[in-house]
């Protein structure tokens, strides 16, 4: 596997929620840079071997609401 893709979100309670696509990988942060940190231990332990991806790409989704 050369690359994982994950897709974040922010929580409804604070903070975001990485999901991977294809792996049963979920983690969770207060803010971007703990996330980014979160997502790799993460991804280390999942590929345990040894044989990790070479990329991990972030889709990060955001939602907002505007009055009309």
């Amino acid at each position: 596997m050369s690359e994982i893709h994950f897709i974040v979100e922010e929580a409804p309670e604070g903070g975001y929620v990485a999901r991977a696509v294809g792996v049963d990988i979920v983690t969770e942060a207060d803010d971007l840079p703990s996330l980014h940190a979160q997502v790799r231990d993460a991804v280390h332990c999942h590929f345990d071997g040894g044989k990790f991806p070479d990329l991990i790409r972030l889709h990060i989704t955001r939602e907002e609401v505007l009055a009309a």
